[in-house]
């Protein structure tokens, strides 16, 4: 059994780069770097930090260029592929990228036009919630309600004896 995945958390180090190619396919390539902290033997705190190269390909990059910005924080979804190729000396090259399958966005800085952090929300009111008759007929069950009907009162659901014939299986 073979697996190709990668999940990486980190933020943007660069805004995305969204270019075409020839035959007309979006491409985005974002550069992401992560951290890694730790304690070493003799008690000191370690941190090392990993830069990443991840290209998204269509629609994926499309959202990427669009809502990801240098600093942003993204998780990424993908595999790994190394490319290869000859330099103008000759040399041969090698590259591994991370093929991104799935993006999940990060919470927005403070100051971003649509904020979603505590200082933007308790700024601005909530908006009136939206009718909707399919689940505004749904009753609420008051804390005082018996969960259960047909329990006598006074009587613990633990204490009501189940039926056998009471059983799905």
């Amino acid at each position: 059994m073979n697996l190709n995945k990668v999940f990486l958390i980190g933020r943007l180090t660069q805004d995305p780069e969204a270019r075409s190619t020839p035959t007309g396919q979006n491409v985005t390539t974002l550069r992401m770097a992560t951290n890694r902290v730790w304690t070493d033997a003799s008690g000191q705190r370690k941190d090392a930090t990993e830069y990443h190269t991840v290209v998204a390909w269509r629609r994926l990059g499309e959202i990427a260029a669009q809502y990801l910005k240098k600093g942003g924080l993204v998780m990424i979804e993908g595999r790994l592929q190394t490319r290869s190729w000859t330099d103008q000396s000759n040399n041969k090259r090698y590259m591994t990228e991370i093929l991104a399958e799935s993006l999940q966005l990060g919470p927005k800085p403070y100051g971003s036009e649509a904020g979603n952090m505590v200082r933007d929300i308790q700024k601005n009111p909530a908006p009136a919630p939206i009718k909707n008759p399919e689940t505004d007929n749904i009753p609420i069950i008051d804390e005082n309600e018996p969960m259960h009907q047909g329990v006598a009162e006074g009587v613990e659901e633990d204490e009501v004896k189940i039926k056998e014939e009471d059983l799905p299986f």
